[in-house]
């Protein structure tokens, strides 16, 4: 008699073989691990035994939450001593400038753009992804996020079958760049960690609230308000298709920010200036001010005891106190808000949804917000801590095969994509909200006459010249056939894959010549500069499109002076001394033209300059018209 194998439904195909694809959230204040068993998404957390000590079973913190949190010192003995989450958290009062908290703010940024409040010393070239000074030497944001990202696998491995974890789907902000993410890829490498897919958090908690299973098209937009980010997207969900329309946040904006405007306010309560506070009280006061920020989400008042210089003081907070304190914050998440449904071009009215995510939306006072703003009560059934790592299992478990489920996720780029062209303007290959995976091609020519070599420099941002984006890298594409200007024919693609990494090639279509780059800049762009990018792209639309405008006359201009040169060189020897002279002067005041800046003395020049290289034009093209009559008879064109 044959015996029947039989396994857990939407676990293997094959029976007793286990496959496991993990979902981490990676957060600025607390990380966490999932997976689906059973079929169930479910976060996975530490043993009591593995808690620092005096956690209950029960403890939230303890059991699933890790916060994000490394302590880099020296024990007793003078040895390294690292510690992680609770543990780490505990040494932030005493040693707050080696307790590495809020990390993922550092991830992908260079030194000059980490301008917030932080008690570390940074050290390192300006222009490069900084490093923090500790007793162990100095260690870096991916170093530090490895760590992290280590302590969550182990628990996973420890959860889970040997060697049955066969990679992870790790989520990021929707508005990390692509040093951002590529920095996030770096720290699971370290680890032997497979990153099976980078997905963005809003996307994920979808995923997780089960919105795909809409049978019409509808849209939803979720607010995610973390510990140190801000996302905001909008879906349109069909089918279990998933298209993300516009995506907008903050990677510089959350819980964290709101923790400190509420300590400050404790500060200037009891009559001190916050800047004469030295950072290890600051730290001991933003602990205070965060564990009262959740206090009040269950009571509406309460009254906060804090030490400053040995001297007790106490000061009465409530919701309305928090609310207004807090309005710096609160304001700027409406505010992006209010400009990604622009973006999606849709109204408060056409949402069927909004999903709360992220610890900060426990905040009555956020949760009042959102509903006020939208006109109706947000989405807040799931655990707005877990939702985004429960996600993230999901599409993970989608992603290996292990559940019948299929979800298409149609992604965007937050922003626009392109290189530069002559004159400094920039060509923009991808615009930024366009869905991804993307692979876009365009057709580029040389500028001069016998151009062997061509720089493709890639650039990111909303304005038409290069010196008001970011530059994301170049290479060059050499051993392109010397030819006459505008004939060589170069074929630039821009290709951005799920895990929004760029890789950009150049190819010279009649050779086969190719070169490529894939984007890896040794920083990001910093939250400030994503906004300054966006707005400054808005607020200059009009002056940018007549700056355009202007460097693209002028740019024409020089080439027909190029085109005139060579001709001359050619067959100047056509024109007599007068037309030859009437000619170079008009060259001549073409270019002063040009230096000018002047859109009208140029037209004007480039008027005047035609009538003279159409005569110029004429008599070379009758001389070939003439060379090639000669010799013939009448009577072979009768």
């Amino acid at each position: 008699m044959s015996l029947l194998q039989i396994a857990e439904p939407n676990q293997s195909t094959k029976p007793h073989t286990h496959r496991y694809a993990l979902g981490i959230d990676l957060g600025t204040t607390r990380s966490l691990v999932a997976v689906v068993r059973s079929g169930k998404p479910q976060v996975i957390g530490d043993k009591v035994s593995e808690c620092q000590s005096g956690a209950t079973a029960d403890s939230i913190d303890c059991q699933k939450l890790l916060p994000s949190v490394v302590y880099f010192g020296k024990d007793d003995q003078g040895n390294n001593q690292t510690l992680v989450g609770s543990y780490a958290e505990a040494m932030a009062e005493k040693l707050p400038q080696f307790t590495i908290r809020s990390v993922k703010r550092f991830m992908g940024r260079a030194k000059t753009d980490i301008k917030f409040n932080h008690p570390y010393e940074l050290v390192g070239e300006n222009n490069v992804m900084p490093s923090i000074a500790t007793p162990q030497g100095d260690k870096n944001p991916v170093e530090i996020s490895s760590i992290l990202l280590k302590h969550l696998y182990d628990r996973a491995k420890k959860a889970l079958p040997d060697n049955s974890i066969v990679g992870a789907v790790i989520t990021v902000p929707a508005y990390f760049d692509e040093a951002q993410r590529q920095a996030t890829k770096d720290a699971a490498n370290l680890i032997g960690l497979h990153v099976i897919r980078l997905l963005n958090e809003p996307t994920a908690a979808a995923v997780a609230y089960g919105l795909d299973k809409n049978s019409e098209q509808v849209y939803h937009l979720v607010y995610d308000l973390g510990g140190g980010t801000f996302d905001v997207s909008v879906l349109k969900l069909n089918h279990s298709v998933f298209e993300v329309l516009a995506t907008g946040g903050n990677s510089a904006l959350g819980g964290d920010d709101i923790d400190r405007l509420i300590a400050n306010y404790l500060l200037k309560s009891a009559n001190f200036d916050p800047k004469s506070i030295d950072n290890q009280q600051k730290q001991a006061l933003n602990v205070i001010a965060r564990q009262a920020k959740e206090k009040l989400t269950t009571q509406d008042s309460m009254v906060v005891s804090f030490q400053i210089n040995q001297q007790t003081y106490q000061v009465t907070l409530n919701n309305a106190i928090v609310a207004e304190v807090i309005k710096p914050v609160s304001d700027r998440t409406i505010v992006i808000c209010d400009q990604v449904l622009r973006d999606a071009k849709l109204t408060k009215a056409d949402l069927h949804e909004v999903v709360l995510v992220g610890g900060s939306t426990r905040m009555p006072i956020v949760q009042n917000l959102v509903a006020n703003y939208f006109g109706k009560k947000p989405l807040c059934r799931i655990n707005p801590d877990e939702v985004v790592a429960l996600g993230a299992s999901k599409y993970a478990d989608q992603l290996i095969g292990e559940t019948d489920d299929q979800i298409l996720l149609l992604d965007v780029t937050p922003l626009s994509l392109g290189l530069e062209t002559m004159g400094g303007l920039v060509e923009v290959i991808i615009p930024r909200n366009t869905p991804i995976p993307v692979k876009r091609k365009q057709v580029f020519t040389t500028y001069q006459d016998y151009q062997n070599a061509m720089i493709v420099h890639v650039v990111q941002g909303e304005r038409d010249t290069v010196k008001d984006n970011r530059s994301l890298g170049q290479f060059k594409l050499t051993d392109i056939p010397a030819m006459k200007a505008g004939i060589a024919r170069i074929e630039v693609t821009f290709a951005i894959d799920a895990n929004g990494q760029l890789t950009v090639t150049a190819q010279e279509l009649t050779t086969g010549k190719h070169s490529e780059i894939t984007v890896k800049p040794s920083y990001g762009l910093s939250a400030t500069e994503q906004e300054k990018l966006l707005q400054a792209g808005f607020d200059n639309a009009m002056l940018d499109r007549e700056k355009r405008s202007l460097i693209e006359q002028e740019v024409e201009a020089d080439r027909e002076l190029l085109a005139i040169d060579s001709a001359l060189a050619e067959f100047g020897q056509l024109l007599t001394k007068e037309q030859s002279t009437q000619l170079q002067n008009a060259m001549q005041a073409l270019k002063h033209a040009i230096d000018s800046h002047d859109k009208a003395r140029l037209t004007d020049a480039v008027h005047a300059l035609k009538l003279h290289s159409d005569e110029f034009a004429s008599i070379i093209m009758n001389q070939a018209v003439n060379q090639s009559m000669a010799g013939t008879n009448t009577k072979d064109w009768i």
